[in-house]
């Protein structure tokens, strides 16, 4: 879902793809783990220095219950060299676009904190799946000592996400208070890109293979974000695997939190909020409670949900 500039909070309707799948394309990828998969771009870390500088970078205010962020907006066509598509798998996973649960997210966070439910004041976050990265930014303006986002793709962070952390860094929205705006500029922003299965090699606060989830040697010691953020991230249910297991490598122990916004369907690719829940139950490490739920009439019903060790 794409927020569209207006000065009211009409949102349109995107598909997971825009018009039919493009040949060589099809969903066949997502019933089919015997078929190969294309060979997957290298785990990096992009550095704030490597902005794109020859793709178009324009700016709409997004205006979330008081809180006016930045949303940056580029051309896809300059970016990957095609347009109209949300998803090429193995090449593109719609992070140039604002789907509506990124809007959802920043919404819920919001409003935990008002309940004094969460704290991101000094907390070290990790934002999945970033695209526009809204969450993390708001985590940044919120005083958050850390953020850090990743995306499937450097070229997203490179042309989007950096431009638009800067640009609502810069911007200091007065909503937010005087208070956590300073706090703002001493937040720690880095950008990683790459694939679930394999990025968690570089990101610098994951526990080791031989530390157990609880064990005495992860408690207390630093290892770990506090907060972990992923929106509209669980589309494919082949990733869903991997998604997890790269939650649980990084949330730490034992007082980490997720939150997760999502459609609870997402119809043409199987994947789901659901399907996501279903592997968290199997585990049994983790416990789940859905903080929302948004029913417009304007999308697949959508869910933002809490995840934290038991």
């Amino acid at each position: 879902m794409e927020q569209q500039p207006s000065n009211s909070s009409k949102m349109e309707t995107f598909r997971l793809f825009d018009g039919n799948p493009q040949p060589g394309f099809g969903l066949n990828f997502l019933e089919s783990p015997e078929k190969p998969f294309p060979a997957l771009p290298p785990s990096v870390e992009v550095l704030p220095s490597q902005v794109s500088s020859n793709v178009k970078y324009t700016v709409e205010s997004v205006d979330i219950d008081g809180i006016t962020l930045i949303k940056g907006r580029v051309n896809s066509k300059e970016v990957f060299a095609f347009s109209n598509l949300d998803l090429v798998p193995g090449k593109y996973e719609g992070g140039l676009k604002l789907w509506e649960g990124s809007v959802d997210l920043v919404k819920t966070l919001q409003s935990e904190m008002q309940d004094g439910k969460l704290s991101l004041a000094g907390k070290r976050v990790l934002e999945l799946g970033c695209g526009h990265g809204l969450p993390g930014i708001f985590a940044c303006l919120m005083g958050s000592s850390s953020v850090h986002f990743q995306d499937f793709n450097a070229e997203v962070l490179q042309s989007l996400t950096i431009p638009n952390v800067n640009a609502n860094i810069q911007q200091k929205p007065k909503s937010i208070g005087t208070d956590m705006t300073e706090c703002n500029t001493k937040t720690e922003t880095r950008f990683f890109a790459g694939d679930w299965s394999e990025v968690q090699n570089i990101l610098p606060y994951v526990r080791g293979d031989d530390c157990g989830i609880n064990s005495d040697q992860e408690v207390g010691n630093g290892v770990g974000y506090d907060v972990i953020l992923m929106a509209e991230t669980v589309y494919a249910i082949y990733a869903l695997p991997m998604l997890y297991q790269l939650v649980k490598k990084c949330l730490t122990s034992p007082h980490g939190v997720v939150y997760m916004a999502a459609k609870k369907h997402y119809f043409g690719v199987g994947g789901g909020s659901r399907r996501f829940l279903s592997i968290v139950e199997k585990d049994g490490v983790l416990a789940s409670t859905m903080v929302a739920e948004i029913a417009d009439g304007s999308s697949n019903l959508r869910e933002v949900w809490k995840f934290h060790f038991k």
